[in-house]
Parts: C-alpha cells; sequence; structure tokens
C-alpha cells in the first residue's frame, strides 16, 4: 500500500473513532510507543500515554457527541517516517443541556513505518 494513502487511511479511522465515540478504534492506529502532546493535558509516553488517552476519550464520549473533521494540510513521506499536518475541527455536543463547543486546532502528527503491513 502507498505510504501517503495508508496514513489517510489511519487519519480515516481517526475520525471514525471520534465519530462513533470508540476509543479502542482510535487506540489500534496508535503505535505501542505513543508520545502525546495534547494541548491542555499532561504529555504521555508508551503505555502511560495510551491508557491516559483511553481515558480522556471515555470521559469525553461520557459527556459529548464528538464530530471530527481533519483537514489534512500536507503528508510528506521521508523514508520509513512521515509527517503530516493540518486542522482538526472537532464539534463537541453536550449529551446534557448546553450548547455545541466548536474547537478547531492546528496538529502535526510524526508516523513511521509498521514494518507488518
Amino acid at each position: 500500500m502507498d505510504d501517503v494513502y495508508a496514513i489517510n487511511v489511519a487519519k480515516t479511522e481517526i475520525r471514525e473513532a471520534y465519530n462513533t465515540a470508540d476509543p479502542e478504534r482510535l487506540l489500534a492506529v496508535m503505535d505501542e510507543g505513543l508520545v502525546d502532546f495534547s494541548d491542555r493535558r499532561p504529555a504521555g509516553f508508551g503505555q502511560g500515554g495510551r491508557e491516559a488517552l483511553r481515558a480522556h476519550l471515555e470521559a469525553l464520549f461520557s459527556t459529548y457527541t464528538a464530530r471530527l473533521s481533519p483537514i489534512i494540510m500536507e503528508i510528506k513521506v521521508m523514508g520509513a517516517t512521515a509527517v503530516d499536518y493540518g486542522w482538526h475541527e472537532l464539534t463537541l455536543t453536550p449529551k446534557a443541556e448546553g450548547e455545541p463547543v466548536y474547537i478547531r486546532t492546528r496538529y502535526l502528527e510524526v508516523w513511521k513505518k509498521d514494518k507488518t503491513r
């Protein structure tokens, strides 16, 4: 599979994980050595980072219905490593009363080739 296509497939899985409130689907895309530098949350590394991300997503999905729209500006492949960057537009609709919250953030992701695929 072409590397750019594979990253697009992974980004689709990330989007669908948010849109279906499925933390395990999102974590299935993430590397075991995950480094999570998400804004406004403690940095997470490896298994501890994965567990922290799972807990964050479970709390988020229990409170909100999420709708993620990734906007990829570029995917740059450099051998066994790639980066992509763009914006994530996230709409969070409270499951209880309240107005939806719209969040637009810039992102940069670093990918490494999975030798098993």
